[in-house]
C-alpha cells in the first residue's frame, strides 16, 4: 500500500490497516508549504481497544516464542530499515520538515536500537545459585511485562519510536504505539515493514491520535506498561496518570540543555558544533543547545563566531538541495517562537541575530523561521526559562567554570549538557558537579549510542528508568526469584519456623 496518496490514513490493527472507529480526524501539513497532504484518524477508546485486544491476544505466543526467534525477526527488520532508508527520510522530511541529511541520520540512530535489541537475548539472562542452603538453589528470571505502549513527539517520527518497541518486543511483550498525529504516516510504514519481517500479527500496532488516544491508553486495564517522550507538563500529566492506573510509566520531558565554553576551548571547533546543535532540525530536538554560557573572555569572541555563522545557514525546504534548515512543524509553532523571540526582545536581551521575518522564495506559506541569536540574556528571562524549541540560541555569560556549573545546576530542566576545553581538569570536573543526565565534552549533543540508555534528571525525566540500552531491558521486563528444592522420598518438611538457609 502507497500510505503517501491516501487522502484518508488508515489504523494498523492484528497485522493489517483497518479503518478507524474515530470520525475524528486531523490534518497532516508538508510544513515548507504549508499544504494539507493527507488526513489522519485521531483515534478514540474503541480504536484503542481494538489495537489493545488484538495485542492480547497475540501476546501468550510471542512471549512463549524463543527470544533467538524474536530476535532473527528484528534482524530482517533492520535489514528492512537499512534498505528502504532513504524512501523513509522522504517521508520524515515530507511531514517534519528536517532536511533529507537530517532525517536519514534520525533512522541510522534507530537502526542502531535494532541493533542492540537484536542481542537481548543475552540480556535476558538471569542468575543462578547453587546450593544457597542445603539442597537448596536460587535463580532469577526476567519476563515480559505484557502489552506496552509508546506515546511519541512529531519531532522524530522513527527514531523516538524506535528507542521504545524494538527493546519491548525483543523481551518478549506487544506493543501499540501511538505517534504524534502531525507525522502519522512513518510509524505505519514501520508497521508494514514489521509484517514483511515476519512478525506475528497482533504484535505491533499502530493508533494515531490526540489526547483522547492517550487518555484511552493511559486508562486502559488491559495495557501494563507506557514510554512517552514530549514536553515537560505533559510528561509529568502522563506519569501520574499512568502510574494512579497501575502501569510502568517512564515518560521524558522537556530540556533547556546548555552548552559551556571555556576561554581555552578551540573556538572555531566550538562554533561550528553549537551551530549544528543549536539549529539543526530547526532546534525541534530535545537535546538541541539552546543555551551557551560564555566563561571568562570567551563571550565576545564566540558571540561574533556564531552571529556571522547563524547568518550562513541556508534556510529552505527539507528536500531542496543545499537546505541546511527547513521549516518548524507547524504555523502554531511558528507563531509561538516568534512571539518568544519578541519577548526576549522587550525583556532586554540583545538580539545579535533575527530570524522573525525569514526569506524563502516559492515558500511563503511555509512554517519558516530563521536562526536567532541572543546575547547577554539572563536566567530571569522568559528565552532562557522557556523550552524554546525552535531556532534559538542564547547566550549568557559566567565569570568561571563553576559559576557554569551552578547556572546548569540551577534549571528546572536536566536532561543534557556540554563542555567545550582543552583541560582535562575542567573536563573531569563538569562530568563530576554537573547535574544532568547526559554529558558531552566537546561534543554539542552528547545523544548516548544504543547500548547505553538516553533519559534526562529533574524536570527532563518522570519515572527511574531511561530508555533503551539496560533500562531498556529493565523497563521492559519484571524481575522474577525462584528458589527449588527436589527432596527424596521422606525427607522433612519445613516446619513452622522462619525457613533458613543454611
Amino acid at each position: 500500500m502507497d500510505l503517501t496518496t491516501l487522502e484518508r490514513l488508515p489504523l494498523w490493527i492484528d497485522g493489517r490497516a483497518v479503518a478507524a472507529h474515530t470520525s475524528r480526524y486531523g490534518e497532516v501539513t508538508n510544513p515548507a508549504t504549508g499544504e494539507v497532504i493527507r488526513h489522519v484518524p485521531l483515534g478514540d477508546a474503541d480504536d484503542v481497544d481494538a489495537a489493545v485486544a488484538a495485542a492480547a491476544a497475540a501476546l501468550p505466543a510471542w512471549r512463549a516464542a524463543p527470544s533467538l526467534r524474536r530476535a532473527r525477526m528484528l534482524m530482517r527488520f533492520r535489514d528492512l530499515m537499512e534498505t528502504h532508508k532513504k524512501e523513509l527520510a522522504k517521508l520524515v522530511s515530507q511531514e517534519h520538515g528536517k532536511t533529507l541529511t537530517d532525517a536519514e541520520g534520525s533512522i541510522t540512530r534507530g537502526i542502531e536500537v535494532i541493533e542492540f535489541a537484536t542481542g537481548i537475548p543475552h540480556l535476558l539472562k538471569g542468575e543462578f545459585s547453587e546450593n544457597v542452603g542445603t539442597e537448596v538453589d536460587s535463580f532469577s528470571l526476567r519476563q515480559p511485562v505484557g502489552v506496552c505502549a509508546g506515546i511519541t513527539p512529531f519531532n522524530f517520527p522513527a527514531m523516538v519510536p524506535m528507542w521504545m518497541f524494538p527493546v519491548a518486543i525483543a523481551c518478549g511483550n506487544t506493543f501499540i504505539l501511538k505517534p504524534s498525529e502531525r507525522v502519522p504516516t512513518m510509524s505505519l510504514r514501520m508497521a508494514e515493514l514489521l509484517k514483511e519481517a515476519g512478525l506475528p500479527d497482533g504484535v505491533f500496532n499502530v493508533v494515531p491520535g490526540d489526547k483522547v488516544a492517550v487518555d484511552a491508553i493511559l486508562a486502559h486495564p488491559g495495557i501494563k506498561a507506557v514510554s512517552f517522550v514530549g514536553s515537560t507538563p505533559i510528561a509529568k500529566y502522563i506519569y501520574e496518570t499512568g502510574a494512579r492506573n497501575g502501569k510502568r510509566v517512564q515518560a521524558l520531558g522537556g530540556a533547556k540543555n546548555h552548552a559551556v565554553v571555556l576561554p581555552d576551548a578551540d573556538l572555531a571547533f566550538a562554533t561550528e558544533a553549537l551551530i549544528g546543535a543549536a539549529y539543526g532540525s530547526a532546534g525541534e530536538r530535545c537535546m538541541a543547545v539552546s543555551a551557551v554560557v560564555a566563561v571568562g573572555d570567551a563571550g565576545d569572541r564566540l558571540c561574533e563566531r556564531l552571529a556571522d555563522r547563524a547568518r550562513a545557514v541556508a534556510l529552505g525546504p527539507g528536500d531542496a538541495p543545499g537546505s541546511d534548515m527547513g521549516p518548524v512543524i507547524t504555523c502554531a509553532a511558528r507563531d509561538r517562537i516568534v512571539g518568544l523571540i519578541d519577548r526576549g526582545v522587550d525583556e532586554g536581551a540583545m538580539l545579535v541575530v533575527d530570524g522573525r521575518k525569514p526569506s524563502v522564495p516559492g515558500h511563503e506559506s511555509g512554517f519558516f523561521v530563521g536562526t536567532t541569536l541572543f546575547d547577554h540574556v539572563t536566567p530571569q528571562m522568559t528565552i532562557y526559562r522557556e523550552e524554546i524549541f525552535g531556532p534559538v540560541l542564547v547566550i549568557l555569560r559566567a565569570e568561571s567554570l563553576d559559576a557554569a556549573i551552578d547556572l546548569v545546576n540551577a534549571n528546572p530542566y536536566a536532561n543534557g549538557a556540554a563542555l567545550f576545553t582543552r583541560s582535562g581538569y575542567a573536563a573531569r570536573r563538569f562530568q563530576e558537579h554537573v547535574e544532568v543526565g547526559m554529558i558531552g565534552i566537546n561534543v554539542p549533543i552528547p545523544v548516548p549510542m544504543a547500548f547505553y540508555s538516553f533519559g534526562g534528571w529533574r524536570g527532563s525525566l518522570f519515572g527511574d528508568l531511561h530508555v533503551h540500552g539496560m533500562d531498556g531491558v529493565r523497563f521492559y521486563t519484571r524481575g522474577k526469584a525462584v528458589t527449588s528444592r527436589w527432596p527424596n522420598d521422606g525427607s522433612a518438611a519445613p516446619g513452622f519456623h522462619m525457613p533458613t538457609m543454611g
